[in-house]
């Protein structure tokens, strides 16, 4: 009788590498962790249990997947800051009693938190003090304790913090968080204690609409960051002060790629000739690749019927973040600017009828949409409101699927590599079944597609990371997360399985029954938007881009002005080969002309006096290297040639 109960308060917990053990009924992550070795239990910081993270003091009461996070993991970084959060927040009532909290959160690289001053003044030269109060309410060692409240409970502790009771109102399950005399309204994904925040670092304030809506008043948002040692603290200052001479921004403006102009629009960019050189390089690098993959090019309308979008359900799940709708003469027609491209790309499908003997149809396109961006969140080329995706759509039989899926990984792959993004993880984006109103489509469709992206992902070797609740709403996805020379992860590349649009527009092919079916599509864009992709580009290299994609590969210095008729020359022969070339015809001494053009970070200076024009040759300088002598004419084309290969 024993033996069996005891059997029946046993639960089944599965790890990762696809082990599985019995536990009893009510066991805790941390016991767990325990129970697997000391070192683990000793530097793991959170856990999730079938995909949701939680406490590592949450009794599991059920059979669950498992996983443990540790510093090294993005997801034990994001609780420990999330932690953090709760520290700064506490740091701020204390400095300022009358302040209002409203939200806090983990970001990419450390946490914010945003306060109603209530008229108090905060600025740079208070971060020490924030700083030090944190760290020594953080060397008290207090546990984090998550617990439930009712919402009359919740509401009578907010009852003079309107922004508190305005995310109580909305809440069906309420909990706070308490460590030391600090409580918060939260939803949990603690530490299990303050103790090992060792470092922490204020780094910035920014002004913010509460909900991100203009109409509302504006608050501080303090941004912060910590970490367990104090190696950790001195090599992100450095990485942060590197990326702020790396900023796209910056960069861009000193090197002439593109500009801003509040006449024309925030967030709309506005390309200069060497910008348009470089989406030009880029575009045909996108365009040459994809056509050895059997993709052809589409060219659509900027914008479309508003019913189009409503077909395809943006309207409903976008419509707030989409530009108002566009009138015409015509009282009868509402356009709008369009907001995504795979609508019009179905309806090009659509146009005629299909075999199963000409599926998987490719279409591609440098698409340009539209989205309104708040103000506040829009950021040089990473956020803005009209943006080029380099987009594809591919529409197959069920069959070709896993193919398909698999053989846009590779031009994915392709693409990255190409450009020197080689430490990447793959993120397997899927739904979350308690939220369901968010998606649309059936749960068959829902599960299919899952599928298919996870066996194909498994089928490349690819590290994988699972994250629920994060799908699109019409399909899960399958985002490339990159790191760059700075060791930042960005987010590039994302293909997206997809049986809901070809429902939705009717979208059908005659089978090998003669019998019409379903296509499924897949939504794939390499860069992800071109404006965001030269924005990190940008950054990882610098400035410093390889030869084939330089705006200006060669600039010509004539030394004075008798010497420009040669450099006319040059500048023709360079001409014919295709070389991107111009010459530098300014009154200027020639050091400031070689200063210019490496901080223009052009790959390649030709000097012309009067040595070079008696002798026919070239006197070659290389950006980042100086001097590299003279070369005769065909000499120097033969290395340009070498430096394209």
């Amino acid at each position: 009788m024993t033996d069996s109960s005891s059997k029946e308060n046993l639960i089944c917990i599965r790890f990762p590498n696809g082990k599985s053990k019995k536990f009893p009924f009510g066991t805790l992550p941390i016991e767990i962790a325990h129970h697997i070795n000391k070192s683990l239990a000793n530097r793991v910081l959170s856990a999730s249990i079938d995909g949701k993270q939680i406490e590592l003091d949450t009794p599991i009461t059920q059979d669950v997947h498992i996983e443990f996070y540790t510093w090294e993991d993005p997801m034990g970084k994001k609780a420990f800051w999330h932690s953090s959060a709760h520290l700064l927040a506490q740091a701020i009532l204390k400095m300022y009693p009358k302040s209002l909290l409203t939200i806090g959160s983990p970001i990419e690289n450390g946490f914010y938190y945003d306060v109603d001053m209530s008229g108090a003044s905060i600025s740079e030269k208070d971060f020490i003090k924030i700083e030090t109060i944190m760290i020594e309410n953080a060397r008290k060692c207090s546990s984090f304790h998550l617990y439930k409240v009712s919402k009359v409970e919740a509401l009578n502790f907010y009852k003079k913090n309107s922004y508190k009771t305005e995310l109580i109102q909305n809440f069906e399950s309420i909990t706070f968080c308490r460590h030391d005399d600090f409580v918060d309204l939260c939803q949990g994904g603690h530490i299990t204690g303050t103790g090992c925040i060792k470092y922490v670092k204020i780094l910035s304030l920014s002004g913010v609409y509460w909900n991100g809506d203009k109409n509302n008043k504006q608050i501080t948002r303090i941004y912060g960051i910590s970490f367990p040692n104090q190696k950790e603290l001195y090599d992100y200052l450095l990485r942060f002060d590197e990326s702020k001479n790396r900023d796209h921004r910056k960069l861009g403006k000193e090197l002439g790629l593109f500009t801003f102009s509040e006449r024309v629009g925030s967030g709309l960019p506005l390309w200069q000739p060497k910008g348009a050189i470089l989406r030009k390089c880029l575009k045909d690098f996108l365009r040459s690749t994809q056509q050895k993959y059997g993709y052809e090019m589409v060219v659509t309308p900027h914008i479309g019927y508003k019913s189009l979008y409503e077909i395809s359900g943006h309207w409903d799940k976008y419509g707030k973040d989409s530009f108002w709708s566009i009138s015409s003469p015509n009282k009868s027609e509402e356009f709008l600017l369009k907001p995504m491209n795979c609508p019009h790309h179905c309806e090009i499908y659509r146009s005629q009828q299909w075999s199963y003997r000409d599926l998987p149809k490719r279409f591609s396109e440098f698409g340009t949409v539209y989205r309104y961006e708040q103000k506040g969140e829009l950021h040089g080329l990473m956020r803005v409101r009209g943006f080029t995706q380099d987009d594809a759509h591919i529409f197959c039989t069920t069959d070709q699927l896993l193919e398909e899926f698999k053989k846009v990984i590779e031009l994915v792959l392709y693409s990255l590599e190409y450009f020197g993004f080689k430490d990447y993880t793959a993120q397997i984006s899927l739904r979350d079944h308690k939220t369901p109103n968010k998606y649309i489509g059936t749960d068959d469709n829902w599960k299919k597609s899952e599928h298919a992206i996870i066996q194909a992902a498994t089928s490349k070797n690819l590290k994988i990371n699972i994250s629920h609740g994060e799908a699109a709403f019409y399909g899960p996805k399958l985002d490339f997360i990159v790191k760059d020379a700075l060791g930042r992860s960005w987010q590039l590349g994302t293909i997206q399985v997809d049986y809901n649009l070809p429902e939705r527009f009717n979208l059908q092919y005659r089978g090998v029954d003669n019998q019409w079916d379903r296509p499924v599509m897949i939504h794939r864009a390499s860069f992800g938007s071109l404006e965001r992709f030269i924005a990190i580009l940008i950054e990882h290299t610098y400035g410093n881009f390889p030869f084939w994609l330089a705006p200006i590969q060669v600039l010509i210095l004539p030394i004075s002005y008798k010497h420009i008729l040669y450099a006319k020359k040059v500048l023709n022969l360079l001409y014919e080969f295709d070389i991107r070339v111009n010459i530098d015809i300014r009154d200027e001494k020639i050091s400031k002309k070689i200063i210019d053009s490496e901080m223009s970070k052009i790959p390649f200076m030709i000097l012309v006096g009067d040595k070079e024009v008696t002798c026919g040759n070239l006197s070659v300088r290389a950006h980042k290297e100086g001097n590299l002598g003279a070369y005769s004419k065909e000499e120097f084309i033969d290395l340009i040639k070498s430096k394209l290969v």
